[in-house]
């Protein structure tokens, strides 16, 4: 699978550390930027480069993703949200207690995004992630696939139609 990942100042080391993790996992990594430490960039410019390699993408019919991360990872998430048939899920760390759906299972949040919303890209708050909790975040998201229940390509038909 192709991984588009960008990182701003606040993530730059995380960026760099599952840049390495992505590539021993198998993935093919665009390294979208930031390409050095700079605590003057602006987080549009390199989150803008991954969302609209992954809209490009995903228009094309490829099997791609993207990561970005940011210090809360929330401006991260609003920027590729602005891309067409972009789905930005936005994680900084576990639920303080345990979440359970209608049916009664227990939620994982990272999961979640995948199996109900087939989110397609994943921002990280690095400053809220540790290394390690980063890299589990990354493998759990990516191993995660779709559901397909119509109920949620429904709802992923409609949030697609918005723009």
């Amino acid at each position: 699978m192709k991984i588009y990942l960008a990182a701003d100042h606040a993530g730059y080391e995380l960026k760099q550390v599952l840049l390495d993790h992505l590539k021993e996992l198998g993935h093919e990594v665009e390294d979208c930027g930031a390409f050095e430490m700079d605590s003057a960039d602006d987080y549009p410019d390199v989150v803008s480069a991954a969302a609209r390699s992954l809209s490009n993408g995903v228009a094309e019919g490829l099997d791609c993703k993207a990561i970005v991360i940011g210090a809360s990872g929330q401006g991260e998430a609003m920027v590729a949200n602005r891309f067409k048939g972009v789905r930005c899920a936005l994680y900084y760390g576990p639920t303080a207690h345990t979440q359970r759906d209608m049916a009664g299972k227990e939620l994982d949040m990272l999961a979640s995004s995948r199996e109900h919303n087939n989110a397609n890209a994943l921002s990280l708050g690095a400053r809220f992630l540790d290394t390690e909790a980063a890299k589990k975040a990354v493998e759990v998201w990516l191993k995660t696939g779709f559901s397909g229940e119509e109920r949620h390509v429904r709802r992923i038909e409609k949030i697609d139609s918005l723009t």
